[in-house]
């Protein structure tokens, strides 16, 4: 008797493919389709019913029915769109703050030693520990009085937006990639007489482009997606932003659902365009961390 080769478990393999095909295509179908109707249906209905007029908030469609923009045209009225320049402002000035502060404390973290630098990751893993609901009231006193310049936030945009400039995440994910940068590309810089900021602008910022992509993305869906910041500060509604106005909009008897679901979709569209804008880095970043790891 022939021995059995390597061809033929392939060919035995390729047959029971060949015969299972219909079924594995079937069920695969099933699959795919139902992954699409749990994760795809909700966002389905809401572009559905922001165009359309929505006469039982009941009844879902996947096609829109009588097409109009009346739908926006009353959430303006309903001052949505002065809630949507309000997120646009604090998540402009906050993320910018946020990605200052974590590439100089990541740099100071991953490029130089110091005592106590242990105890520092330590506090800010602990700071992603811990819930917000923990850290509103504390929060809300110490921005009632500003610790040195006792300064008063609470119904100001600087309220919303000081907070937001460190984030724990963003600080670990900058830190572990820029521990990963060469010592060399460092020392080489050092050696043609570059000075400390050089360094930092120059050689080790370039490199951690990828990482940059990464915590852009996550830093403007976190702050983009803040609603209990927001609730403390802000004391009156043209100070709130597009979370705390859906709020607003579900509570009010007089908007219907078509109205509810147009404000949802000028939310969640932000989120789409800066995912897509930061695509690659952010995907280069991932990727970069993981073979790294």
């Amino acid at each position: 008797m022939r021995p059995r080769t390597e061809n033929d478990s392939l060919h035995t393999v390729l047959g029971l493919q060949s015969r299972n095909g219909p079924l594995a295509v079937l069920l695969k179908t099933i699959l795919y389709g139902g992954i699409i109707v749990v994760f795809a249906g909700p966002l389905l209905a809401v572009l559905v019913g922001a165009f359309s007029k929505v006469p039982n908030p009941t009844k879902f469609s996947l096609f829109p029915h009588g097409f109009t923009l009346d739908n926006f045209n009353v959430a303006g009225h309903r001052g949505v769109y002065r809630y949507l320049l309000n997120s646009f402002v604090v998540v402009g000035f906050g993320l910018l703050l946020q990605m200052i502060v974590s590439v100089f404390a990541s740099y100071a973290l991953a490029r130089k030693r110091f005592r106590g630098a242990a105890i520092v990751m330590l506090v800010v893993l602990a700071t992603m520990m811990l819930p917000e609901e923990v850290v509103a009231i504390p929060l809300s006193v110490v921005l009632s009085d500003l610790p040195v310049f006792h300064v008063n936030l609470i119904g100001t945009y600087l309220g919303m937006i000081l907070p937001l400039g460190a984030w724990g995440f963003s600080i670990i994910v900058m830190t572990e990639f820029m521990r990963e940068v060469p010592m060399t590309l460092e020392g080489a810089a050092r050696i043609d007489g570059a000075g400390e900021l050089r360094v930092f602008w120059s050689v080790i910022l370039p490199v951690c482009k990828p990482a940059l992509g990464v915590i852009s993305v996550f830093g403007f869906t976190m702050i983009w997606d803040q609603y209990l910041l927001p609730l403390i500060v802000a004391r009156e509604p043209s100070q709130f932003t597009l979370p705390i106005a859906l709020r607003t909009l579900r509570a009010d008897d007089q908007v219907g659902i078509g109205v509810l679901l147009a404000a949802a979709l000028l939310a969640l569209l932000p989120s789409v365009i800066a995912f897509l804008l930061f695509q690659r880095q952010f995907t280069r970043g991932l990727s970069v961390e993981a073979v790294g790891r």
